[in-house]
């Protein structure tokens, strides 16, 4: 097949949220912080297999870690590090944005960014808020992001959601303030007879066929615009702990098709173009912010 070089392949985002199976929102109100350190963790084996999948793969991508990995696990930040990916914050302890105040934010930011540059020898710029808990909640969020000198935020979910979303953020990457630089690039969605479906990764891709991936995939690079797929370690897991006392409904969504997620993986990452956000950031062109206020009014 000959390829047009005058409209190459958009190159999209490829981005792994690091935090251990028992750290996720689904399990918040079933195992306690304080117990966490009593638990197995296997973020690190997890974490070692997905750099071993980017590397049959041929790609780079971005890793939000937690400050509470980067504590326990600093090897593997430098592994993270060495292999030429990209290093990016998720929070200290995966405390979703809208439960902290302004001041607690900062805090958190500032002790997660220095757990995770003392390991990794490198700049943290990039965050991930964890559950994508920067919303309407949250209006000084990005204020306190741009404060902190961080150059992108991928934080955003504009959908409607029982544990998070901002329906009316735009769905491509925009300038949240007039001051600042900093770019927020939501995760990827689909749009379908009016309606915008969450496809950027995580439970998404795991649990609905290969296909609806694909689909978004190729919907929004149809419009000049990159993908930004998310996915956990501990989701290509099968073995992890069961937790016994947790609701059925997050039962269903944490533990089902753990075995596929592997494959559908690696067969994403084979069929498209894929490379760390922070250079994906390098080739936006935000929506201003006066452009995105009218979108959010709208």
């Amino acid at each position: 097949m000959i390829r047009d070089e005058s409209n190459p392949p958009v190159i999209n985002g490829l981005s792994v949220d690091i935090e251990d199976w028992f750290q996720v929102g689904a399990f918040e109100h079933c195992i306690a912080r304080d117990d966490w350190d009593s638990l197995e963790r296997r973020v690190e084996a997890n974490s070692e297999a997905v750099l071993a999948l980017f590397e049959r793969a041929g790609v780079k991508g971005t890793f939000f870690t937690l400050g509470w990995v980067a504590e326990r696990a600093p090897r593997l930040i430098r592994k993270i590090v060495d292999a030429g990916h990209e290093l990016a914050s998720h929070g200290y302890d995966h405390k979703r944005v809208f439960m902290m105040d302004a001041a607690e934010f900062a805090a958190d930011l500032a002790r997660t960014r220095k757990l995770l540059e003392d390991a990794g020898g490198v700049a943290v710029n990039g965050y991930r808020a964890p559950s994508f808990s920067v919303d309407t909640r949250t209006p000084w969020a990005h204020e306190v992001l741009a404060d902190a000198g961080y150059r992108y935020s991928s934080s955003v979910a504009p959908v409607v959601h029982d544990h998070y979303g901002w329906p009316d953020s735009p769905r491509f990457a925009w300038k949240p303030l007039d001051h600042a630089p900093l770019i927020e690039l939501p995760v990827t969605t689909g749009r379908i007879g009016g309606r915008t479906l969450a496809a950027g990764g995580g439970g998404f891709f795991r649990l609905l066929p290969y296909g609806f991936s694909r689909w978004a995939v190729r919907q929004v690079n149809g419009l000049g615009q990159p993908a930004v797929l998310y996915f956990h370690p501990w989701e290509i897991d099968p073995g992890q702990p069961r937790v016994a006392n947790a609701p059925m409904r997050s039962k269903l969504r944490h533990y089902s098709r753990l075995g596929a997620m592997e494959g559908k993986l690696e067969r994403l990452l084979r069929e498209f173009r894929w490379d760390r956000i922070d250079r994906i950031v390098d080739r936006l062109r935000p929506v201003t912010s006066s452009e995105a206020g009218r979108s959010l009014a709208a």
